[in-house]
C-alpha cells in the first residue's frame, strides 16, 4: 500500500476503534476479494429473522436499521465489484440510552481481504485491517545447527515456515571400526555439504521477495559463523543479513526463540532508515540546497512542477496536510517517507516544519 492509502486506513481504524455499543448493535461485514456481494446482501436479510429474536427492544431496532442500511449499501456498489474485498462497519453510535444515530463507513483495503465475516458486537471486528498495516515489509529468518536448519518469514508479527532441512550427519562414532579422524572428516564434509543446502534453500525462498528488509541468523556458535563462510550465500543475500542470536533450537520453536531475541535489532533497522534518510535530506540541504525544499509552501509548489523524487513527512504533522501532499506526490509518481520524531534527526527535522523533499531538479 501507498502512503495515503497507509494513512486513511490508520484513521479509520483510529475512528472506530474509539467506538463503542452501549449494547451487542454494532456490525462488522467482511467480503473476500472476488466474493459476491449480492449474496452477501442476501445474507444480511437472511439475519432479520434472527435479529428479531433480541429481547430489548431499542437493541433489537437499532440491529435491524444497521442491517436494513448495510444491505441497501451493498446493493448500489454490487457492479464496482470491489478487487481488494469489501469492509462494512456499522451501527448505533449514540452514547445516549434510547437514541438512535446509525451511521455506516465502508472501506476498500488496499490489500486483498481473506476474511468473511458477519459479526454483531459491543465493538468493531478491525483485526484483519490492523494485520494489514504490520506487513510492511519481511524479514528471512534462518535457525540451524549441524543436524537440521528451518527458514522461515517474519510478516508483520507472524511467522511462517518454509522449508525444514536435515543433514544426516550422525551424532557420534558407532561401533564398527572408523577411527576418530576418518570419522571427523566424513563429519565435516557433510556438514559443508549441509550448508550449501541451507544457502540453496534460502536462495530459492528468499532471493525474488522484493519486501525482503533482512535477514536474521540464529544457532550455536560457531555453527552459523561457519554457515557464513563454507555455505556459499550468494552475495545479494549474504548482504542482507543484519544479525546473528546465539540460539540451542533449530527448530520451529527456534524462530519463535530467533524472533523474541532480535526485537532491539528490528526496531534498530526501521530507525536506522530514517536515520540516513534524514542525513541525506540535511546534507544536501546544507550542500545544495537547491535540490531540496523546505515547508509546506515550497515543497507545494515543487509537487506542482512534478520536481519532487522523495516527499518526507513528519508523522506529527496535522493528517490533512499529509493526505494533501501525498495525493499530489502520487500523481507524479514521487516516493513518500512519513518519519518519526523518535530520533534526534526525526526532532530536528519536526522542528523544520516537517515537510521536506529531495528534488528531482532545480526550480529556482
Amino acid at each position: 500500500m501507498d502512503e495515503r492509502q497507509r494513512t486513511n486506513l490508520e484513521e479509520l481504524i483510529k475512528t472506530l476503534e474509539s467506538i463503542k455499543g452501549r449494547h451487542t448493535e454494532l456490525i462488522t461485514v467482511l467480503i473476500p476479494a472476488e466474493y459476491n456481494i449480492l449474496s452477501v446482501a442476501k445474507q444480511l436479510e437472511d439475519e432479520r429473522g434472527t435479529a428479531t429474536n433480541i429481547k430489548s427492544t431499542s437493541t433489537r431496532k437499532s440491529v435491524l436499521d444497521s442491517l436494513d442500511r448495510i444491505t441497501r449499501f451493498l446493493k448500489g456498489v454490487q457492479n464496482d465489484k470491489p478487487k481488494n474485498g469489501l469492509a462494512v462497519f456499522c451501527g448505533n453510535i449514540s452514547e445516549t440510552e434510547g437514541v438512535e444515530q446509525i451511521e455506516l463507513w465502508s472501506i476498500e483495503p488496499p490489500q486483498p481481504l481473506r476474511t468473511r465475516m458477519y459479526r454483531c458486537d459491543k465493538e468493531f471486528f478491525l483485526e484483519p485491517l490492523k494485520a494489514m498495516l504490520e506487513v510492511q515489509e519481511v524479514y528471512g529468518l534462518v535457525v540451524m545447527d549441524r543436524k537440521e536448519a528451518t527458514i522461515g518469514l517474519l510478516e508483520g508479527k507472524q511467522i511462517r515456515v518454509l522449508r525444514k532441512l536435515t543433514s544426516g550427519i550422525p551424532g557420534k562414532i558407532r561401533a564398527g571400526g572408523q577411527s576418530a579422524q576418518r570419522f571427523s572428516r566424513i563429519t565435516e564434509g557433510l556438514a559443508k555439504e549441509f550448508f550449501r543446502r541451507i544457502a540453496d534453500n534460502m536462495k530459492e525462498c528468499f532471493f525474488n521477495l522484493p519486501k525482503l528488509k533482512g535477514i536474521i541468523l540464529g544457532g550455536p556458535i560457531p555453527t552459523k559463523e561457519e554457515f557464513l563462510v563454507q555455505g556459499e550465500l550468494v552475495t545479494a543475500l549474504k548482504d542482507k543479513v543484519i544479525g546473528m542470536k546465539d540460539l540451542g533450537y533449530a527448530d520451529e520453536h527456534g524462530l519463535e526463540l530467533l524472533v523474541e531475541g532480535s526485537e532491539d535489532l528490528l526496531a534498530q533497522q526501521e530507525i536506522m532508515h530514517e536515520k540516513k534518510l534524514l542525513e541525506s535530506f540535511f546534507e544536501k540541504l546544507g550542500k545544495q540546497h537547491e535540490k531540496t525544499a523546505r515547508g509546506y509552501e515550497n515543497v507545494k509548489k515543487a509537487l506542482t512542477m512534478g520536481a519532487v523524487q522523495i516527499l518526507i513527512l513528519s508523522k506529527k504533522l496535522d493528517k490533512k496536510i499529509i493526505n494533501e501532499l501525498t495525493a499530489m506526490a502520487e500523481t507524479i509518481s514521487a516516493n513518500v517517507e512519513i518519519v518519526s520524531t523518535e530520533t534526534p534527526e526525526g526532532e530536528q527535522f519536526f522542528n523544520l516544519s516537517g515537510i521536506g523533499a529531495i528534488l528531482r531538479y532545480q526550480i529556482e
